[in-house]
């Protein structure tokens, strides 16, 4: 079984693939963290956001390697542990920009589909259900109220040491949501056949129970 868990930033896709794949132990793969690693190389050699396929000729250059350690994925972008880099405040405020590209998506999406050839993995993103894995045995669709999601965000980066205002994350989150419903490939949205999920009001545990009961009984029918 491949199991797809969609959803806009914030709706704790990542937390609750990881747990669910560990409890399975099936494969997680970070799809946005993927991104993330592309976007932070842009950065760094200071490469337009803007320009598809300047970003897509640095990502043929980019080895990305996702090792998954327990709870924790890192992240080796050319051999270099990039796992606390990509999480940085101007990373999230940037990857939107970057996986609006169809060229970037498109080459993200094969090495994507390679990693999931095997099958029994877990991955989360923004179209895994629609574009990525259109197939997948289980899909997901995780949602929250957007104010949730800054909540969530502010207390994750103020738990690092970040200095963030709230209102100004509501601001980010509610820009990012926009430009990833609305990019014109492949979109986020929810499958046809995805089964919602709104965690606003949900623990962690009760949003991974909850598929874990949906992979058991797709297992004994």
């Amino acid at each position: 079984m491949n199991i797809a868990i969609d959803g806009p930033a914030g709706a704790g896709k990542s937390t609750v693939a990881k747990l669910v794949a560990e409890s399975l132990s099936y494969l997680y793969i970070d799809t946005g963290a993927m991104y993330r690693s592309l976007t932070y190389a842009a950065l760094q050699e200071n490469i337009s956001l803007e320009d598809g396929n300047a970003l897509l000729n640095l990502l043929t250059k980019l080895d990305i390697e996702l090792k998954n350690e327990e709870t924790v994925t890192t992240v080796l972008l050319n051999g270099e542990d990039i796992t606390s880099d990509i999480r940085s405040s101007s990373i999230t405020a940037n990857v939107s920009l970057v996986a609006q590209h169809e060229v970037v998506r498109h080459e993200m999406v094969q090495r994507q589909r390679q990693l999931a050839k095997e099958g029994q993995v877990v991955l989360d993103g923004r179209d895994i259900g629609t574009h990525v894995l259109p197939d997948a045995e289980l899909k997901i669709f995780l949602t929250a109220s957007v104010e949730e999601r800054a909540k969530r965000r502010y207390e994750e980066l103020t738990a690092k040491g970040e200095t963030i205002d709230y209102e100004q994350l509501v601001q980010e989150i509610a820009k990012r949501d926009k430009l990833d419903s609305t990019r014109e490939f492949a979109p986020l949205k929810k499958a046809e056949s995805a089964i919602e999920v709104d965690t606003t009001s949900l623990t962690i545990n009760d949003v991974v129970n909850q598929i874990l009961n949906l992979v058991k009984e797709r297992t004994t029918l």
